[in-house]
């Protein structure tokens, strides 16, 4: 057999075999290859934490907004008081003028407000405001406000410890709030005012019902709610701060 017939005989088989040897490692590499899931249900959980981020974000300028021209208002009103044509107690005038402080900084606060630290941010805001308003009973009255035993809190912390946890130191919360916005609202029952002092006197009678109200809400509330109840907290400090203010030049300087 010479070289030529040698060549023919073996070169068609040499192709064929290379050309299935190339199809078998081509398929299995398409075998080998997975194909790529896409993430949409990531890319929907990204997208929506984006949405709530930014909508938290915008409830934050709003309310700061209000702040700034609340803080326009109260200068306005500081103002007509220090001329003299208008009076409030002074009573009135140290809280209103604390308040537009502090509601400043809880607006500063909910700004940086999470679901991790929201529970002990909010129990410790009621807790102080509760705190306020009773030392502005005790003085307009003249009593000592004593509420009812509601049993040990025992809340500090508890609140993100999963659904029992914070149903249990929401309760407890509630039942010890609730006695004392009950013994706030006996002690003022059969106090009397009139004039500057009458201002001081509707001021503090509204916010002891407005906690009473807050009060309410919470019961019911959940964990999942945080971000709401953080909000309408500081949403309702924004309007009673807005009332106190614009109460203040209720009663004109007696002449």
């Amino acid at each position: 057999m010479n070289k030529e017939e040698i060549v023919k005989r073996h070169r068609p088989g040499g192709l064929i075999g290379w050309f299935a040897v190339s199809v078998c490692v081509l398929a299995a590499g398409a075998c080998n290859r997975q194909p790529t899931a896409e993430p949409k249900q990531d890319n929907a959980v990204s997208r929506a934490a984006e949405d709530k981020t930014q909508q938290h974000a915008s409830d934050v300028a709003r309310l700061n907004e209000r702040v700034t021209e609340l803080d326009k208002k109260f200068a306005d009103k500081s103002q007509e008081l220090a001329s003299g044509t208008r009076t409030a107690t002074p009573g009135l005038r140290e809280e209103t003028t604390e308040d537009v402080k502090n509601v400043k900084e809880a607006v500063k606060d909910l700004g940086t407000t999470t679901e991790q630290n929201w529970w002990d941010r909010h129990e410790r805001a009621m807790t102080r405001t509760a705190d306020d308003i009773e030392a502005d009973v005790r003085r307009l009255s003249g009593n000592k406000v004593e509420p009812a035993a509601a049993g040990p809190t025992g809340t500090t912390g508890t609140g993100n410890g999963g659904t029992a946890a914070f149903t249990s130191s929401r309760d407890a919360f509630v039942a010890s709030l609730h006695a004392r916005a009950e013994a706030m609202e006996k002690s003022l029952d059969n106090v009397k005012a009139s004039g500057p002092r009458k201002s001081e006197l509707d001021d503090t009678r509204a916010r002891v019902k407005k906690l009473e109200e807050d009060i309410d809400k919470l019961r019911s509330a959940s964990a999942d709610d945080w971000w709401d109840l953080s909000k309408a907290r500081v949403t309702d400090y924004v309007d009673r701060v807005e009332s106190s203010v614009a109460r203040l030049d209720d009663n004109k300087a007696p002449r």
